[in-house]
């Protein structure tokens, strides 16, 4: 298991942004985040892979920017316009040699 720490999450009102970032202690070749609101499964957000190619999950499209820092092993999450809906625990994963490693998962709740 390949550590992973995530920071950023807090409460935030609607409408405001909010920048999640997770650092692995190795550089991963593909990393994201995927959302689990309470009482759900969790759903993938979005991933960035090593060629910095992105996808996004169908409900985050617009709001949502992932990125790499400049030290390859941490990635961002950028949330714009916050809603509601939103809320819920963010987890950082990264797949190192073909095993997905995951954080602990920083929470996010957003207040209307």
């Amino acid at each position: 298991q390949v550590q992973l720490v995530e920071s950023g999450g807090g409460l935030a009102q609607a409408g405001e942004s909010l920048t999640l970032s997770c650092a692995a202690v190795v550089v991963m070749s593909e990393m994201g985040w995927y959302r689990q609101a309470p009482g759900s499964q969790r759903d993938l957000v979005a991933t960035i892979s090593g060629d910095e190619s992105t996808i996004y999950g169908d409900s985050v499209k617009g709001r949502f920017t992932i990125s790499r820092g400049n030290a390859t092993n941490t990635i961002y999450l950028q949330i714009k316009n916050l809603k509601p809906e939103d809320t819920g625990v963010y987890y950082c994963y990264g797949d190192h040699f073909g095993f997905r490693n995951w954080g602990q998962g920083t929470q996010v709740r957003v207040s209307s």
